[in-house]
């Protein structure tokens, strides 16, 4: 096989992975922020004791804002763990509570594995 065809070949690899990602790559931190509230409102989402967000109906912009919105906080619990040297799920049991009482009423908050309007 000539360079060409490698060159090729590869490129259809790459383009065909990034289309496959392309999901992953659809929102960007800034943008969930942004929806966040929105998809909260709706009854999309809704706070967990386990300091994340969860999809309560699905919906494919839901489950892409809990998705970038879920990782920034696993990133922000990490470093709050270690620079306080604690247990992440201490951080996230925390992070959790605050959250639910912070909901407002008639938003979606699980308790117990349960949803519940606040």
């Amino acid at each position: 096989m000539n360079l060409n065809m490698r060159l090729a070949t590869l490129l259809s690899g790459l383009v065909l992975a990034l289309c496959l990602s392309g999901n992953v790559l659809a929102m960007s931190l800034e943008e969930a922020k942004n929806q966040l509230e929105t998809v909260k409102t709706e009854g999309q989402v809704g706070e967990t004791q386990s300091g994340y967000l969860k999809v309560v109906g699905s919906n494919g912009q839901a489950e892409d804002v809990v998705e970038v919105i879920n990782e920034a906080r696993r990133k922000e619990y990490a470093r709050i763990a270690q620079k306080h040297d604690i247990p992440v799920t201490q951080v996230e049991t925390v992070a959790g509570q605050k959250a639910i009482e912070k909901t407002p009423a008639g938003q979606f908050v699980e308790i117990d594995g349960q949803w519940k309007r606040k």
